[in-house]
């Protein structure tokens, strides 16, 4: 409180006005003094009168700011302590030294937070405030609150970010899914029924349909007799991913003609994106999963990444050529496009690739195109090598077998169509820069899609249910001019691929794949032929046997096999491992896992169908068939990938098939 006596009375203005005015009282008294007098009395009558009333407003200013003052301070302690947001002081220690009435509450012993380490509140705070974060996002009990750190202080706010949280949730849960759905075979199920059994098929699904998107609060509305639109939310989305898509097991038990059981395709597009943009994702999903086999989900979001469910089943061959057909008459119209065709398999191409290969050759060659074969001489195998001893002697198929210099060299100069064959990966393709060199570019597959995949391929000609690429790459030349016809050597060469990719017609084999090679013999394949190409060397048969006599047998059912460490095997050698241990009695699947030249471990696997080998390879990185896949995997040892597929099998349950769950 300021001192009233000392305070100044009237401001200097006042003071020169009064003294002009004494000064000029002098003069009147002067000249005239009663004058003089009666200005005196006025003149102090109006001294007495300012000097109180300056003195009654200073009081009241100062009345006013103590006043002021006072509150200030007040709300000031009320706001520090009743305001609803947390502030705490901490210690070296990181324990709490003051905190807010309002932090108390989240106190473990309820009373007082005075004390207690930080970690208490959360684990997370002593890391960001390690870390020197200006904030941080923490959960306490059900509250979330956004942490304001100021480190040099040792000061912490803590903002209630709750309702904000929730809201965000809530808009993540709402965002829009949508799935379209297929039914895989409907087509070749419903052929041979009559009216009568295709409604009676038609309401069997629809019915199961229609209780599952009750069920889970899905809108469902069939666009066509195999194809459905559903649509969701996340919330929803992640409901079904929780049960692994369950439908696809009901489905499955239904059974339509000659006992084939119906499947479903699902494509499901989810993310931040305008509603034609989800759709195109669904679509795009859709096709992911029917080029991988169908009778599963495929999850795609905004980034791109997948997420699959299902794929247990082995794909049921397709009974109608149509689609070979069309894709012949795509194929010869592009062909006939161009100004020469290149062809290229996969790196260490198989028989299969080079087989197919050939095959897609000689349809060049009916349509009177130049077409050319990429080929490494330094990167074979064994029986590949064989193959190429032959094809040498034949001087005219051999100048079609070309180096990645000269394929380069050509494609720069005219318009090539780059055909890929037995992959669809560019990781996987024998030359991956040439895929750079053209706009016009075919996929031939008989693999399950993957989501690596070549950008923009003109023409994509992928059926899973396929025994070999070689298989599909005849059908398509049954239906070309006739023309040019294979040379003993070239049908050979495809008829290997086959007989290589089904061990002898004994797995993945149907009535097209005896149907290509009768077409195959017909041509003049030579089968004594294959059987010298497909020989092998005493001293790789011992080799063999070494890993396989170090075989691991697990759950009764699967054989693990351990080449020894620090020598590097060939990816050939490892899988015919596979292949011979799913010879032995009660082995549904095999893995063989090795040291490979490039320093990585490799792993093959092998089923019988009962198995998905594919799902579990792609768990690690690498992919394939559900009876044929296989990995590569960085900076692991032999024992470290062993023990990473054993916890992939646990996760996976898969037993007979199906998994446990």
């Amino acid at each position: 409180m300021p001192n009233l006596e000392n305070r100044p009375t009237l401001s200097k203005h006042v003071w020169m006005i009064y003294i002009l005015s004494f000064l000029l009282l002098l003069c009147v008294w002067y000249f005239q003094w009663i004058v003089g007098l009666i200005m005196t009395v006025a003149l102090a009558a109006s001294f007495y009168y300012s000097i109180r009333t300056e003195r009654m407003l200073q009081d009241e200013a100062e009345e006013y700011i103590s006043t002021i003052s006072h509150r200030v301070k007040k709300v000031g302690s009320e706001a520090l302590l009743e305001m609803p947001f947390g502030i705490i002081l901490f210690n070296d220690n990181y324990q709490v030294e003051w905190a807010n009435p309002f932090m108390n509450q989240f106190s473990q012993n309820k009373d007082r937070i005075i004390g207690e380490s930080l970690n208490n509140l959360s684990e997370d705070l002593i890391p960001m405030i390690v870390e020197n974060r200006d904030e941080t996002w923490v959960e306490i009990g059900d509250y979330t609150f956004l942490c304001v750190i100021k480190k040099e202080e040792k000061l912490l706010y803590f903002l209630d970010r709750t309702e904000h949280q929730v809201l965000k949730e809530r808009y993540h849960n709402e965002q829009t899914v949508l799935a379209i759905i297929f039914l895989d075979n409907y087509e070749e199920i419903t052929q041979n029924m009559d009216d009568t059994a295709k409604s009676q098929l038609n309401s069997q699904v629809t019915a199961v349909l229609n209780n599952w998107s009750s069920r889970y609060g899905l809108y469902l509305k069939r666009t066509s007799q195999e194809r459905f639109l559903a649509v969701g939310n996340i919330e929803i989305l992640e409901e079904l991913e929780k049960v692994k898509f369950s439908i696809l097991d009901e489905v499955r038990e239904m059974e339509g003609a000659q006992g084939n059981p119906v499947t479903l395709s699902i494509g499901v597009g989810v993310g931040n994106m305008t509603l034609p943009e989800i759709g195109e994702v669904a679509q795009s999903s859709l096709d992911l999963a029917l080029g991988r086999g169908g009778d599963q989900v495929a999850i795609k979001d905004e980034n791109g990444k997948v997420r699959f469910y299902g794929g247990k089943t082995n794909p049921m061959e397709k009974r109608t050529r149509v689609r070979a057909r069309v894709i012949s008459h795509a194929l010869k119209e592009l062909v006939r496009a161009s100004d020469n065709v290149i062809i290229m398999g996969h790196k260490a191409p198989d028989m299969d690739a080079i087989g197919a290969a050939i095959g897609v050759l000689n349809i060049a060659k009916t349509n009177n195109v130049p077409g050319y074969i990429v080929f490494d001489q330094n990167n074979m195998e064994t029986d590949v090598s064989r193959l190429i001893d032959h094809i040498r002697e034949d001087e005219e198929l051999w100048e079609q077998f070309i180096s990645p210099e000269e394929a380069e060299d050509l494609m720069e100069d005219q318009q090539s169509l780059l055909i890929v064959v037995d992959t669809h990966k560019p990781s996987m393709v024998a030359v991956e820069s040439l895929l750079n060199y053209t706009d016009y570019k075919i996929v031939i597959d008989h693999h399950r899609r993957a989501e690596d995949f070549i950008d923009n391929p003109t023409l994509v000609y992928m059926e899973p249910y396929a025994s070999s690429t070689a298989e599909l790459v005849t059908e398509l030349l049954e239906y070309q001019p006739k023309g040019t016809k294979l040379k003993m050597l070239e049908a050979t060469a495809l008829l290997a691929g086959i007989i290589v990719d089904t061990k002898s017609f004994t797995l993945r084999t149907g009535s097209r794949t005896f149907d290509a090679a009768s077409f195959l013999r017909s041509q003049g394949a030579d089968t004594v032929l294959v059987q010298r190409l497909l020989k092998e060397n005493l001293d790789v048969f011992i080799e063999r046997s070494h890993i396989i006599e170090r075989t691991q047998i697990y759950n009764d059912y699967i054989a693990i096999a351990t080449a020894p460490s620090g020598k590097a095997y060939s990816p050939v050698l490892i899988a015919q491992a596979a292949d011979t241990l799913l010879t032995m009695v009660g082995i549904s699947a095999s893995f063989v896992i090795s040291e490979r030249a490039d320093g990585r471990v490799g792993i093959s696997a092998r089923s019988l169908g009962d198995v998905n080998v594919q799902i579990i390879m792609e768990k690690m990185n690498g992919g394939g068939h559900l009876t044929n896949a296989a990995t590569q995997m960085e900076d692991k040892t032999i024992d470290e990938a062993k023990a990473m597929l054993i916890d992939i099998i646990d996760e996976l349950e898969y037993k007979k098939g199906r998994d446990t769950e």
